[in-house]
């Protein structure tokens, strides 16, 4: 049963490769999450044996989550489980199909995690009541289903979770219903890309016991990588090392954007123009704190908008003698790059340029710097570069 019934993409070709097995198929068009239509249609079909597959997904950061788009993910994992526990009545298996988000979290997935680890939970309850029940936590499978989304899928590529073969996935159901698992996470982990993104910023006891699984922990491990890179970068002159350290930030972009290599992302150009979002935009933070042994800030990709301007952020904490006049001038030239183009709204541009005001008066020593309100941003530019001797 499923909301479409026979109209599923798939469904014809399931049920006539099921009948040529020798089983009876009856496909029927019911949502599981409402109690009275699941009533009637298991009251016409009486079943033995459950197993729940349904997911929904409305990412998004947590911020911006609602009661809807929690709501959303929420009814057809956590309503229509209690539903079939409910109106299934005595089975020989009860089967929930969870989700690796339960088991390790997922960036901006914070409702989809929830909606899971309450099927995990919800099968430990029922074999605590003495009642059959396995909850999978699935990780990413091939052929189809919600990873097979583009956008989704690359993102979960490049964190490290390698799409299953169906038939291989099978055999582990099979296996945890052999062996009578009660919570299980199956799942095909690139752990070098995985651990690069989950346990970059802090310990992670969660994965410490896996040996594919173990990176350099802590401050000690940060101050390693500090020290590292500054000493590969201690014979350059400040313009090369600040290329070494751009041509790093580059290659972690890439690394995000699943782009073929650091040549394939222009420095000035805003990461927001190259697809960067929320989720990415932690996800480059922390492969960056990692790399570079750095303790950065959540907001890094907003703070500093383009390759460029990080990289002169980084320069300036690794690099001994950088020069801070160079330092200034990519500084504003990432700001300018970013009031280029047309992806700041109105309340962002006044924001930056509020802000620019107020830099430009703290820089004169207080003295007021005339009324900006309606200045260009080649007039503040102008203005900062004589304010600070740059032009």
């Amino acid at each position: 049963m499923s909301r479409q019934g026979e109209a599923a993409p798939g469904a014809a070709d399931l049920a006539a490769e099921l009948r040529e097995s020798g089983s009876e198929v009856v496909v029927a068009a019911c949502d599981v999450a409402d109690r009275d239509a699941l009533a009637a249609l298991l009251g016409r079909y009486p079943v033995n044996a459950v197993f729940h597959t349904a997911g929904v997904l409305d990412d998004g950061v947590l911020d911006a989550l609602t009661p809807d788009s929690a709501a959303i993910v929420l009814r057809p994992k956590t309503t229509a489980t209690h539903n079939l526990h409910d109106l299934a009545g005595e089975v020989s298996a009860f089967v929930l199909f969870s989700s690796l988000a339960s088991t390790t979290g997922g960036a901006g997935q914070g409702n989809y995690a929830a909606a899971n680890a309450h099927l995990d939970a919800f099968a430990e309850r029922r074999r605590a009541a003495g009642l059959p029940a396995t909850s999978v936590a699935w990780g990413a499978w091939g052929g189809g289903g919600l990873a097979e989304q583009e956008t989704r899928a690359r993102r979960m590529s490049q964190g490290g979770l390698t799409p299953m073969r169906p038939e291989l996935a099978v055999t582990a159901l099979e296996q945890a219903l052999d062996h009578d698992d009660t919570v299980i996470t199956v799942a095909d982990i690139d752990w070098d890309r995985f651990t690069a993104g989950f346990a970059a910023t802090r310990p992670s006891p969660l994965i410490s016991g896996i040996p594919e699984a173990v990176v350099p922990e802590g401050p000690a491990a940060r101050a390693e990588a500090r020290t590292g890179l500054r000493a590969r970068l201690a014979g350059f002159d400040p313009r090369s090392a600040h290329d070494a350290v751009l041509a790093e930030v580059r290659d972690q972009v890439a690394a995000v954007l699943g782009r073929a290599g650091g040549d394939d992302v222009p420095a000035t150009k805003p990461l927001k123009d190259l697809g960067f979002d929320s989720l990415t935009a932690v996800d480059l933070r922390n492969r960056l704190a990692a790399s570079c042994g750095l303790d950065l800030p959540a907001t890094l990709v907003f703070d500093h908008p383009t390759a460029e301007a990080i990289a002169v952020l980084l320069a300036g904490q690794l690099v001994a003698g950088a020069d801070p006049a160079e330092a200034v001038l990519r500084d504003l030239a990432g700001v300018e790059a970013a009031l280029s183009t047309d992806t700041l709204d109105a309340t962002t541009r006044t924001r930056v340029l509020t802000r620019l005001r107020t830099l430009v008066d703290d820089s004169a020593g207080g003295e007021p710097g005339g009324d900006l309100d309606d200045a260009t941003d080649e007039e503040m530019f102008d203005l900062l570069g004589t304010k600070f001797g740059l032009s």
